[in-house]
């Protein structure tokens, strides 16, 4: 009888961490890595796994991804994930809230929330979690429920809702939001949802979750961006995705930073995710708040997006919040990677389909939805696009998997390590290939990244063990399973 469920051969394997990338054979048994060595014995697994020519990644950690804005949550969980395991996604991480778009009704998390863990089960070919938004301010009371019985410890403030909705202007936020008449969602709300995190946090129930819990941000400042699309629409000199960039302007992302990190200060939480930073002002804003503030936490996070497409190389169908910037911008976001100063890579994954995302004229920006997807070029464009840059695969895997699920609680993830999860994939950096949208497993039909030439392509991705997708096609049943990150049993 062997003694793995698994054994792959001839890999080199990429562990984050160390130097460079080591050529070793894995060993998986019950859904962890059981070992990690020379040469194992092709005999010691019930399946053998050719590794050889091809890269051994841990899976990718994921933690920014939206299921169910524009199809329904179980429809994405369903489809989504199949795109996300083919970019060598394994977990992923995705933003819930109360109000328009997402469930599309308001109430408590605890009546919502099991909700949407019925609809995502059992359905996922990755395995999953969520971030909670608290929107309304009976939301803060329960904190501590979503921290102990549904193992959620990380939370949103989306700063730009109080006066924009999701795609634009908005010309009632409350009923956008589904909030009641006497509430509002602006600073003083942020600053009592991070007042109810660190109450959180000090509870002694949660003592073993403390470093887990934090709160992520989207900076956007809404009274900058409202003038700014005014501007921009009145003058009409620009279009496409640069007038949506000049419309949300990135001076508005920096001066959201500022007040999200003095709010942090002000109120003692020290967790603080500073979300998508897409340009160089937001970046070094950020960078100017951690030596302000250097006892804040802080982690800065960049999307694969804005870290490939501009403004002007992307595809139709690039919108998206916060905007694609300048190719100026993107150079500076990589010259910040390479410093070290971001966290981790993810995709903000939103599948927005063709019929919902644009308007009519279908070319005005200001009238498309926001948000496209990204999972399934997540590895690829970080290694096709990294190693031009000198960026070593050890530290790709940091950036796009240890270093998120150590943040974000997700345990037993994001290495290949004895005793992890056996969540990994097999990358082939020797090809050279145009990314089209029919290629893709997403039910999306366009892709901003149309055209892009990359040099790296996941073929297999495995699951706690479970091939999902081998040689570069869906496989199986979905093995997805719930990830609680915090607190005891539901």
């Amino acid at each position: 009888m062997a003694e793995f469920d698994v054994v792959i051969k001839g890999a080199q394997v990429v562990r984050p961490g160390s130097e460079t990338p080591e050529l070793l054979d894995v060993a998986v048994s019950d859904g962890k890595f059981a070992a990690v060595e020379a040469d194992i014995a092709a005999e010691r697994g019930t399946e053998v796994v050719d590794g050889s020519g091809k890269y051994l990644f841990p899976g990718v950690v994921d933690v920014h991804q939206h299921w169910g804005i524009y199809n329904t949550l179980s429809e994405d969980a369903a489809h989504e994930s199949k795109a996300s395991a083919q970019g060598g996604v394994t977990s992923g991480i995705t933003y819930m809230r109360t109000g328009a778009y997402y469930m599309n009704k308001t109430g408590p998390y605890n009546e919502i929330f099991p909700e949407v863990l019925a609809a995502t089960e059992g359905r996922a070919y990755t395995d999953y979690a969520f971030h909670i938004a608290p929107i309304m301010k009976e939301h803060i009371d329960e904190i501590p429920d979503l921290i102990g019985k549904f193992g959620v410890p990380s939370f949103k403030i989306f700063m730009f809702y109080g006066a924009h909705g999701l795609h634009g202007r908005s010309s009632n936020q409350s009923s956008f939001l589904m909030l009641p008449e006497d509430q509002t969602y602006d600073v003083a709300h942020f600053e009592f949802v991070m007042r109810g995190i660190e109450k959180a946090r000090r509870d002694p129930r949660f003592a073993k979750d403390k470093d887990n819990i934090s709160l992520s941000l989207h900076c956007e400042t809404a009274e900058i961006m409202r003038a700014y699309t005014k501007l921009v629409e009145d003058e009409g000199k620009l279009t496409g995705l640069e007038a949506y960039s000049a419309s949300r302007p990135p001076h508005s992302e920096g001066l959201a930073i500022t007040i999200a990190s003095y709010l942090a200060h002000e109120t003692e939480l020290p967790n603080i995710n500073l979300l998508h930073l897409t340009s160089r002002k937001a970046i070094e804003a950020a960078m100017t708040m951690q030596q302000a503030f250097p006892h804040i936490n802080f982690r800065r996070e960049v999307t694969v997006g804005h870290l490939l497409a501009d403004f002007t190389t992307a595809a139709p169908g690039g919108k998206v919040n916060p905007p694609l910037r300048s190719r100026d911008d993107v150079e500076s976001l990589w010259e910040h990677v390479l410093a070290g100063n971001f966290s981790w890579v993810t995709s903000d994954h939103a599948c927005c389909r063709d019929e919902a995302k644009f308007g009519e004229p279908r070319e005005d920006v200001f009238l498309q939805k926001s948000g496209f997807g990204g999972a399934e070029y997540l590895l690829a464009g970080m290694v096709s696009e990294g190693r031009k840059r000198g960026l070593s695969y050890p530290r790709i895997a940091e950036l796009v998997a240890k270093n998120p699920a150590d943040r974000y609680g997700m345990a037993n993830k994001g290495d290949v390590a004895v005793g992890y999860d056996a969540d990994f994939c097999l990358l082939d950096d020797t090809v050279d290939y145009t990314v089209r949208a029919e290629d893709s497993l997403s039910t999306q039909e366009y892709t901003p990244f149309e055209g892009f030439n990359l040099t790296a392509k996941v073929t297999d991705t495995f699951v706690r063990g479970n091939g999902v997708f081998r040689d570069e096609q869906i496989v199986g049943e979905p093995v997805g399973q719930y990830v609680r990150r915090s607190g005891g049993e539901a």
